[in-house]
């Protein structure tokens, strides 16, 4: 009867299997810049309406070429000249901006001219144009370095460009600055970046999944020294990471850059319950009963316990939705489904194949039992003959601990998950050095006096004050606005003159601007700079990534400027932009960091009021596991880890995880109590009842997050070291200072 049973679970859980299989070919990988803005926020709905009248500021490519003797020479232009022609044809170019076709209007009686900024096939002439260049300014900085040792182009390409195209744009590139021997080659943009994070993450999907599947299966051959208890866990833990892919392949989810860690995080986690399944088995196997029997107790004393610890795992990760950015919600939300998918297989699957295998050959090896329990008897006297120096001392970890709290920051970077040394990232460096920086700036412009236009002399003032700010105070460049174009203008009716790029003075300027503004609107389809009523507009830039933490001090500033010098009854004035969405990110990480630990708090101390219906209780399971955060959280502080996206996270997926070993505790200390036993007759037996099975979990899972310290973002390798930190200082917790709770402030009542 209940080998049959078994066979039919068997069977239509691998039947299951290959369904689930056939959903995961279909999975996607993705990296969705835009899917990290804060969900809901009224900036992100304002900059959403704004690039609907304009452009997405993110749809653009930085080319950067460097010729270390000098830009003007005749082989290196000619050279780039040629390439621009070739690019400027590519099915995903819309526009393409390049220093050798550069021009400046100039309105005369006979007409409109274009007068070349670089006269290419005039050498003899790049002395008299670099002069110009430089004495004039307005191109210095966007396309022709300071030091003269490298230009840049910029390209507008397709907007919302997905990894094939973005790839195929980036390859023709390359494969052009080869073709013109153009080398070194710089870029920056999303185009070139989401293809690296993409490969990158299919490189560390197989690689993390590999060295996980490896990392486990050598400490259960340490813990167990057997290939049968080997075997096992690793065909129900693969199921498990098998079916919540395969979940995902049916809701058509893509595996964005946090979901990449599901698979490696998924297999340690659900090695967990399968540890303490098979660890109560067998010790029941040992003490002289058969398989049912075993398994029986087994799920009796072990199941409802794991199913809490799965229940406080699932929603450790589930609070991550309380965060205001998608993927996370979206990990937190999918690693939830994983680690029930993971408690099912384990309380269905497992059961079902030790019902139709034979017993196994390491219930008969006492001696590394009687070694566990000798191992596990010393670290409980150790406990109790130390216990008022190791409340002490705990005290001291935790003032100690809050003083590197306090220096904890916020702060990210647009590229802060790719080590410097990466070449994706000394690319963008480039242009952080040479020209100003790659991460846009957008101010929105809005006419207020219905009377007026953006061509109003009083609105272009007001707008000069604050580009000189900009540009002195914010340290914007490549700025491009309708007063920007103004001044060019006013220089294209005077001659062409470099001293007349400037608000002209006297009212015969003026006209003389307002008889050529049809040359400016006819060409606003390309500069896109105002909107058809020509009461709304717009001022972009550059700026370098200087981090969130003094790009928001200094937006702070910009905006107290607006009030103070800019007159709101004729022009308001905005920040937006994609840059601004990702800074807004960091004012959203300490609210959704304590409310997610607060949830899990709340769902913590439901369980041990549920168990023991005691506030003390309550008090004593919570600090253990509070301890752990804290100390990381002082060790970032001390070591100068920022607190941002990737790190946030980390604090409640560790408490989710660590307070497993918690729950299981004491859920066989509520057992032994419940026996009659005296409070420590019946820690005694929980300690060595539930310490092996702890101590493995931990090790197994420590190790397995911490394989991701070998990741190439840093957001992961952070994940993966911090989370593992905090899980040993978890099992330390409920081994050392667990016991010395319960003993000095609960056995008033359970004495």
């Amino acid at each position: 009867m209940w080998k049959k049973v078994a066979f039919i679970t068997v069977g239509s859980i691998f039947l299951l299997t290959f369904v689930h299989l056939y959903f995961i070919a279909q999975l996607k990988l993705d990296y969705d810049f835009e899917s990290f803005f804060p969900i809901g926020d009224e900036d992100l709905t304002y900059y959403q309406e704004f690039r609907e009248k304009f452009e997405n500021d993110n749809d653009y490519l930085l080319i950067g070429f460097q010729n270390d003797p000098g830009i003007f020479a005749s082989s290196f232009l000619q050279k780039v000249d040629s390439f621009t022609t070739d690019l400027e044809n590519h099915k995903s170019v819309l526009s393409l901006a390049s220093p050798t076709r550069l021009f400046n209007p100039v309105f005369s009686p006979a007409g409109l001219f274009k007068i070349p900024v670089l006269h290419i096939n005039e050498p003899d002439r790049y002395k008299q144009d670099s002069t110009r260049i430089y004495e004039e300014g307005k191109w210095v900085g966007s396309f022709f370095a300071e030091d003269g040792k490298a230009l840049a182009l910029l390209l507008k390409h397709t907007p919302m460009i997905l990894k094939p195209e973005g790839d195929s744009l980036v390859a023709d590139i390359e494969y052009l600055a080869g073709k013109y021997q153009l080398s070194p080659l710089f870029l920056a943009g999303k185009a070139k970046a989401q293809g690296v994070y993409i490969d990158k993450m299919k490189f560390e999907l197989i690689v993390f999944l590999s060295i996980s599947v490896v990392l486990v299966t050598l400490f259960l051959i340490v813990a167990y020294r057997s290939v049968w208890n080997v075997i096992v866990p690793l065909v129900v833990v693969m199921l498990s990471v098998i079916w919540i892919l395969g979940v995902m392949g049916i809701f058509n989810k893509p595996l964005d850059v946090m979901l990449v860690l599901l698979p490696s995080i998924m297999f340690v986690v659900a090695m967990s319950d399968v540890v303490h399944i098979l660890t109560k088995y067998i010790e029941e196997l040992r003490a002289g009963l058969n398989r049912l029997q075993a398994l029986r107790i087994t799920l009796k004393e072990v199941g409802l316990a794991t199913f809490l610890t799965s229940l406080t795992t699932a929603i450790g990760f589930l609070t991550l939705f309380t965060a205001s950015i998608k993927p996370i919600r979206e990990f937190g939300l999918y690693t939830a489904i994983g680690v029930f998918v993971a408690f099912l297989l384990a309380f269905s699957l497992l059961p079902a194949i030790l019902m139709l295998i034979k017993k196994p050959p390491v219930v008969d090896n006492e001696k590394n039992r009687r070694r566990w329990l000798l191992l596990l008897m010393k670290a409980f006297n150790a406990v109790l003959n130390n216990y008022r120096t190791i409340f002490y001392v705990s005290l001291v970890i935790i003032a100690v601990a809050l003083i590197g709290i306090s220096r904890v920051e916020i702060n990210t970077f647009l590229l802060e998950d790719i080590p410097e040394d990466d070449p994706l990232r000394k690319e963008f460096i480039f242009f952080d050095n040479k020209f100003g920086g790659y991460r846009p700036l957008e101010i929105a412009i809005k006419v207020k006096d219905t009377s007026r236009n953006i061509f109003d002399w009083e609105i272009l003032e007001q707008l000069e004050k604050v580009e000189t700010y900009l540009t002195d105070q914010y340290e914007a460049r490549n700025i491009i606005s309708p007063l920007q174009a103004i001044k060019s203008l006013n220089q294209a009716v005077n001659g062409g003159l470099t001293q007349y790029f400037r608000l002209p003075d006297d009212n015969n300027g003026r006209k003389k601007i307002q008889k050529n503004l049809r040359y400016l609107k006819s060409n606003n389809a390309d500069l896109k700079l105002f909107a058809d009523d020509y009461r709304t507009s717009r001022i972009s830039g550059k700026i370098k990534d200087i981090g969130s933490k003094m790009s928001l001090e200094r937006n702070t500033r910009l905006e107290a400027f607006f009030r103070s010098n800019v007159d709101s009854s004729l022009v308001q004035l905005k920040i937006t932009g994609t840059s601004l969405l990702i800074d807004k990110n960091n004012q959203y990480l300490t609210q959704n960091m304590i409310e997610g630990l607060g949830i899990a708090f709340l769902v913590i101390a439901a369980i041990v009021a549920l168990l023991f219906r005691s506030v003390r209780m309550i008090i004593i399971v919570l600090i253990p596991n509070v301890i752990p955060l804290i100390v990381v959280a002082a060790i970032m502080g001390y070591s100068g880890i920022t607190l941002k996206l990737s790190t946030s996270i980390i604090f409640t997926i560790a408490f989710g995880i660590a307070v497993d070993d918690t729950i299981h505790f004491i859920s066989k200390l509520k057992l032994e109590l419940d026996k009659g036993k005296s409070l420590l007759y019946a820690l005694k037996r929980t300690y060595l009842s539930t310490g092996k099975a702890i101590i493995i979990t931990t090790i197994i899972l420590a190790g397995g997050f911490l394989t991701l310290i070998l990741s190439g973002f840093g957001g992961t390798y952070y994940t993966g070291l911090l989370v593992s930190l905090t899980l040993v200082l978890a099992v330390l917790a409920d081994l050392i200072l667990l016991p010395v709770l319960l003993i000095m402030f609960f056995k008033k009542n359970k004495g």
